[in-house]
């Protein structure tokens, strides 16, 4: 596998806390460019600190970690923050501004980088009817409940259209026709964009209903459970909206009248 086509690479990756305690020991792995996996293992068992260590959140105790082929070593704060244009993270603590709508919290990372008003617009409307919150958009984000919230800060990572999408239990507090709503949101960013997309959960019947291939943290290692694919076992039951072709066919198509502007 060359660097051209790995997205992610980790060669012999330690983590620690603070206190000097190994959370993760010898972690190693390439993941190819456009793959989907879940993340899964017990609580702490360092699920979140593996998402960290791939956005640039936490820093490794030793090892080498390439993000699309570069090496984080020696790496500026401006670079670093240049290499997090290309990726997006959902937490479970949902990360919402207060003091901002949910339309401008959606539209934050659009405005960031200079975006039209007009094309942010379009945009974050789009967006926000897709996850089911269109008439929230003037809402205090402190008025939803924990899934809208969590809707709110999915919207927001997708939005940029991310080469990598790290989520860290983003259907945990949803109710199953949204958690399939938000996973195939998430399979069509996979299949139409090529999104790299590391997705954690507790959950085996996500796991089993979405037959991705599954990389499992214990013991402070990393092991990886059945073959990489970039699609995904359809679901008995799916939610009755928008489909997500079009969705993305219109959302692919209004990113790209944003980039010639």
């Amino acid at each position: 596998m060359t660097d051209a086509n790995t997205a992610i690479s980790f060669a012999n990756v330690a983590a620690r806390y603070d206190d000097g305690r190994d959370v993760l020991t010898d972690v190693s792995f390439n993941i190819t460019g456009g793959a989907f996996y879940f993340l899964s293992g017990a609580s702490g068992a360092g699920k979140t600190t593996l998402l960290r260590l791939i956005y640039q959140l936490h820093p490794q105790s030793r090892g080498q970690i390439k993000l699309f082929g570069k090496s984080t070593a020696n790496m500026t704060r401006d670079q670093i923050t240049d290499l997090r244009q290309k990726m997006a993270i959902v937490f479970q603590e949902y990360s919402l501004l207060s003091h901002l709508t949910v339309f401008d919290n959606v539209a934050l990372p659009l405005r960031v980088r200079g975006c039209d008003e007009d094309k942010i617009k379009k945009l974050v409307t789009k967006t926000l009817e897709w996850v089911g919150l269109g008439r929230y958009a003037d809402a205090d984000p402190r008025s939803l409940s924990g899934g809208q919230q969590q809707r709110v800060s999915v919207a927001r990572a997708i939005i940029v259209q991310p080469s990598i999408l790290l989520a860290d239990e983003p259907t945990g507090n949803l109710d199953d026709e949204n958690a399939a709503r938000l996973m195939e949101l998430f399979i069509q960013m996979n299949r139409v964009f090529g999104t790299t997309i590391i997705l954690a959960t507790h959950s085996q019947k996500l796991m089993d209903t979405y037959k991705f291939p599954v990389i499992r943290v214990e013991n402070h290692h990393v092991n990886f459970l059945g073959q990489s694919k970039t699609t995904a076992t359809e679901p008995k039951k799916v939610w009755k909206g928008p489909k997500p072709q079009n969705y993305f066919a219109e959302l692919s198509k209004q990113f790209e009248d944003i980039g010639n502007a």
